[in-house]
């Protein structure tokens, strides 16, 4: 998709809501809006937000497990399965 198809003044969102919402929704591609010349906002379709949310809470987890690595605060598979077994199990 070319730029100038997803960027767009705040004057364009103004007049043409719908035909944007529906555009985002259907392309799956996400469109910047400017004000003055700067981009401002950024409008995405719900399922595309929700996938990009879910992949960046993934790479916080990745970031703190690899920080766990290197301060080696880390336990044995075994061990890991035992204390997850007690705590389920009793």
């Amino acid at each position: 998709m070319q730029l100038s198809q997803i960027i767009k003044p705040i004057s364009y969102l103004k007049s043409k809501t719908a035909d944007v919402i529906n555009s985002v929704n259907k392309s799956k591609q996400s469109i910047i809006i400017t004000q003055n010349g700067e981009a401002k906002a950024v409008i995405q379709d719900i399922k595309s937000y929700e996938n990009l949310r879910n992949s960046l809470s993934l790479l916080k987890l990745i970031v703190q497990s690899e920080e766990d690595i290197r301060n080696k605060n880390v336990i044995l598979q075994d061990e890991m399965f035992e204390n997850l077994e007690k705590k389920l199990f009793g």
